[in-house]
């Protein structure tokens, strides 16, 4: 069977860059990212990217409740990708055999396995390996590296930290620490 690398970009949308969440270090993070992803597409990976979505009850949820901010609200521009890395999920591609979406209402996409699933079985291949970047590091990327591990036990999964960014650069050190001892790659 024919194996592929899968790239899971987590969350790289306005709000989280430059609008109500972002941080300098996901701005500067933000050129590389696209320009990795874009070099991954024309490499043949298959790429998902994960779309942090809420609904106007945000601030009543759970998560609201101890997050009151509001972000990636549905529909609104700080919910779509920043510009960089919507180009690169909106160009045609031939070498790209997969750009998926995955909306998730928290920290980790419970959708994420099923569409890697959906894709694998459509393209029958399996995965060679996972690569994970994207923000925030401490929250949604070790959140969805661990859904991987869940559902591909077997299967190296890449923590490109260069191409993360934490809540803060303390917490993102700290999580990349975490994913470390879970036994995932961590790349500079």
């Amino acid at each position: 069977m024919k194996q592929c690398v899968v790239d899971v970009i987590v969350d790289m949308q306005n709000d989280f860059v430059t609008g109500a969440l972002g941080t300098a270090e996901a701005q500067a993070i933000t050129p590389g990212l696209a320009a990795e992803a874009r070099r991954a597409a024309g490499a043949g990976h298959a790429l998902f990217f994960t779309l942090d979505t809420h609904e106007a009850d945000y601030l009543s949820t759970r998560e609201g409740k101890k997050l009151p901010v509001e972000h990636c609200l549905r529909g609104t521009e700080g919910w779509n990708l920043v510009p960089e890395v919507a180009a690169v999920a909106e160009e045609a591609d031939p070498a790209c055999p997969a750009k998926v979406l995955v909306e998730k209402p928290t920290f980790g996409a419970s959708e994420l396995p099923a569409a890697v699933g959906k894709f694998l079985t459509e393209k029958d291949v399996s995965v060679e390996k996972f690569r994970v970047y994207g923000v925030c590091t401490d929250i949604c990327v070790i959140s969805n590296a661990m859904l991987l591990r869940a559902f591909f036990p077997e299967t190296p999964i890449e923590i490109l930290a260069g191409l993360c960014a934490g809540v803060s650069p303390e917490s993102h050190a700290t999580a990349l620490k975490a994913m470390g001892a879970c036994q995932f790659d961590v790349l500079d």
